[in-house]
């Protein structure tokens, strides 16, 4: 992976946009550039796009939005952005945690009015450090069906997606992208030429070697994102000058179904339920949140800890697919009693009960359980393990996606989105607030495909992006 000067000879194909990564990213910006009126080409490495989105719930968080409305929900950016620097420690760039609190709701309006993206809100749970319920997905709440949806809306607009290409090389004069060289399905290769490029080709996670340079907490945990995420735009960027911003910060996940390899919602948490290790022990405060727990996981004995909750708790996370999935494939273990549940998993059953009983008011760990959501028979439980998800740092950019230099100018015609880019999570995982991942991809790609060419023609400082109303 490397940045050549341009090549003399003529492009054998030219583009106003060219995209690397066909995740949820790369197709809200190919959908925002073609309704700019440019012409947009998403170049994919695998043979359907996929990417980490399909391997998420497919939930964007956003405040103030339609949904929230009719739920009788009152939210605010302000709100939304408050929640993402508290969990981070005000470890983020307030100027891009107002940027995407601010576009989120119009990125979920534009994509469901425009593009009849049919996202729902979840309400009947709360997502750890959110003020409000403000997570929105598909029906399905199946981020494959999310990654499905977006195609099809780029493929109703003859937005042309080539998969099957590997990008090992870009061309640039200076800091300016001229285009790229892919490597096409039968070996040959191509080289596109492009007025700007948006990179999103996600994080690192799937480059065991930059884990363990960059994110050494997690580079023993089991990696659940896709393999493609090599670091690809990390390198280029920084050879183009580019800087970069958070790139030990990382969302991991510590309820991931073993050996299943099933991801289970939080929700089982949430609503009341807790995790014990191979002891029949609690551990930790369940309730900091998700991507912590992956540690809190791992530092058990084998790496190993059980979900336990109930029946009523099995309906709520029942509307996501991986859990349906989970159930399918008989990881959601189900008894009528305590001792029972501890017989079906190996556990000690006086430990197991100490567990349930300690699962009440204010524990030894400070988490508070509301005594409305007291576990009761039948009872469940799931072994699980811990999982980096995604790493959560990048390329530096700001609210428009534009790639930052060290001294915090633009580069002349990158931008970079999703994974990509730096994202709000802070400096590790504690930061990671529920749906960071996806509202970076959402709203930085619309931002990155509709910021206006002409600017970028005249070399110009844009207008601050406001809303995304560009509704035919």
């Amino acid at each position: 992976m490397s940045v050549l000067p341009t090549p003399a000879q003529e492009p054998d194909l030219e583009v106003d946009t060219l995209i690397i990564g066909a995740g949820c990213a790369g197709l809200v910006a190919a959908l925002a550039a073609h309704e700019a009126d440019q012409t947009v080409l998403v170049l994919e490495r695998d043979a359907v796009p996929a990417g980490s989105t399909a391997l998420s719930a497919g939930l964007i968080p956003a405040a103030g939005t339609a949904q929230q409305q009719a739920a009788e929900i009152i939210d605010t950016p302000e709100t939304f952005a408050a929640d993402i620097m508290k969990k981070a420690a005000n470890e983020p760039d307030p100027s891009l945690v107002q940027a995407l609190t601010e576009g989120a709701a119009d990125v979920i309006g534009w994509l469901t009015e425009v593009h009849g993206l049919p996202f729902t809100l979840v309400d009947d749970f709360d997502y750890p450090g959110h003020t409000n319920r403000r997570m929105h997905g598909l029906p399905s709440r199946s981020g494959e069906a999310l990654i499905n949806a977006l195609r099809e809306a780029c493929e109703a607009k003859d937005i042309l997606i080539a998969t099957e290409r590997t990008v090992s090389d870009l061309f640039a004069d200076g800091d300016r992208v001229s285009g790229a060289l892919a490597t096409l399905p039968d070996g040959n290769e191509e080289q596109i030429g492009c007025e700007r490029l948006i990179l999103a080709c996600n994080g690192f996670g799937g480059n065991a070697e930059m884990v363990r340079e960059l994110t050494p907490a997690i580079a023993d945990a089991i990696y659940f994102g896709h393999t493609g995420n090599q670091g690809d735009a990390i390198r280029w960027g920084k050879a183009l000058g580019a800087e970069t911003a958070d790139l030990a910060s990382y969302q991991g996940h510590g309820n991931v179904a073993h050996p299943h390899g099933i991801l289970i919602s939080w929700a089982v948490i949430t609503q009341g339920g807790f995790q014990v290790n191979q002891n029949g022990h609690r551990f930790w405060d369940e309730s900091q949140g998700y991507s912590e727990a992956a540690r809190a996981v791992l530092e058990q004995p084998g790496g190993i800890a059980y979900a336990i909750f109930d029946e009523r708790i099995a309906a709520i996370a029942r509307q996501f697919k991986d859990f349906q999935d989970a159930e399918a494939q008989d990881a959601v273990k189900r008894a009528e009693s305590i001792p029972a549940l501890a017989e079906i998993l190996g556990l000690d059953a006086q430990a197991l009960g100490d567990s349930f009983a300690s699962a009440a008011g204010t524990d030894q760990f400070g988490r508070t359980f509301d005594p409305a959501l007291t576990l009761a028979p039948p009872y469940c439980a799931v072994k699980v393990t811990g999982a980096l998800f995604h790493t959560q740092g990048g390329l530096k950019v700001d609210g428009n996606a534009r790639v930052l230099r060290p001294d915090g100018t633009p580069l002349a015609n990158l931008f970079a989105t999703g994974g990509a880019a730096g994202g709000v999570s802070g400096s590790g995982d504690s930061g990671y607030l529920s749906g960071n991942g996806l509202l970076s991809a959402a709203v930085l790609g619309h931002r990155a495909g509709a910021f206006p060419m002409n600017r970028l023609r005249a070399g110009g400082s844009p207008a601050p992006a406001t809303g995304v109303h560009a509704h035919a």
